[in-house]
């Protein structure tokens, strides 16, 4: 299995967008997705950027970092999404390969934590990340919040 940033994979690009908008879409917001991906492979900026974990050709797994996950926190930055293993290949630690990649990415662009929204239960956890609180959405409803450190600080 390899991680890999999508703007540096073109020819996953379109599988891609399906891949996150079926698991973290709805009929309405394709063009959303689409978007934010084109220009996740195009800016200058450190994010948003889009990450898949790729096996024999197939994308079995995703997760994305981001300047905010469409909730009210938009002090804190930058958030970890759309974590996903495909249901064929859970089971083999692939998630918490993806999130320590996510740490590593966020150490790299220079940032201290990193934050992630969840309704799991117990999931987080067990790899470190610390319930801090709740988040609103557009919605009015509320979701966990989560932080990690990235242990920048020890490395500078």
């Amino acid at each position: 299995m390899e991680i890999v940033e999508l703007r540096d994979r073109n020819d996953l690009f379109e599988k891609a967008i399906q891949v996150f908008w079926r698991e973290w879409g709805n009929e309405k917001n394709y063009k959303f997705y689409e978007d934010a991906m084109i220009h996740s492979c195009t800016t200058s900026s450190d994010i948003p950027r889009f990450y898949v974990a790729i096996e024999k050709g197939h994308i079995i797994g995703t997760y994305a970092l981001l300047r905010n996950d469409l909730n009210s926190r938009q002090d804190l930055c930058p958030w970890l999404a759309c974590l996903y293993v495909d249901e064929e290949h859970r089971g083999r630690k692939i998630g918490s390969k993806l999130l320590q990649h996510g740490l590593k990415e966020a150490i790299k662009k220079g940032y201290e934590k990193l934050y992630l929204s969840t309704d799991l239960e117990h999931y987080y956890e067990k790899y470190g990340w610390r319930n801090s609180g709740i988040v609103y959405g557009v919605s009015g409803e509320h979701i966990k919040l989560y932080e990690k450190d990235t242990d920048l600080k020890t490395i500078k």
